[in-house]
């Protein structure tokens, strides 16, 4: 079985909370994809993980896990709404878009089914992940678990 250190659980998740950055800069300033009111709300969610997980990792808070879990919970759950009016499960009439771009514009659909909100899914997704599997590894390792 191969040992990983739980220190590496805090890059990758570090490691997708750049990328997501990054990414959603590029899609609005670069391509020009405007951002609906779903997608700020997943931007104020992940933005300050991509600080708060270096910070934390920095100055060895063993408490990073809990600070970082409720964003990407919160984060998550909005993506996960978004997601659902993109495949049509929630009516259009539900959104919190009334003005400015539309919630449900696609500007992007890879493979099919990879959008931009599905992507910022995976992102909240892989760093909860991420979370929990330090926390149950620094347990494991100090004899709590």
């Amino acid at each position: 079985m191969i040992k990983i250190k739980p220190k590496t659980f805090l890059y990758v998740a570090w490691i997708f909370a750049i990328v997501s950055v990054l990414g959603s800069l590029y899609f609005s300033e670069i391509a020009h994809f405007p951002p609906c009111i779903l997608c700020w709300y997943q931007r104020i969610f992940m933005y300050p993980l991509a600080i708060l997980i270096p910070v934390g990792i920095l100055k060895k808070d063993k408490n990073l896990p809990y600070y970082v879990l409720p964003l990407t919970i919160i984060g998550g759950l909005i993506a996960i709404y978004h997601n659902l009016l993109y495949w049509n499960i929630i009516p259009e009439a539900y959104t919190p878009c009334a003005a400015g771009i539309s919630c449900t514009t696609r500007f992007i659909e890879w493979f099919g089914f990879v959008t931009i909100p599905f992507l910022s899914f995976c992102s909240f997704l892989v760093i909860a992940i991420c979370m929990k599997l330090y926390l149950k590894s620094t347990k494991k390792k100090n004899g709590r678990f």
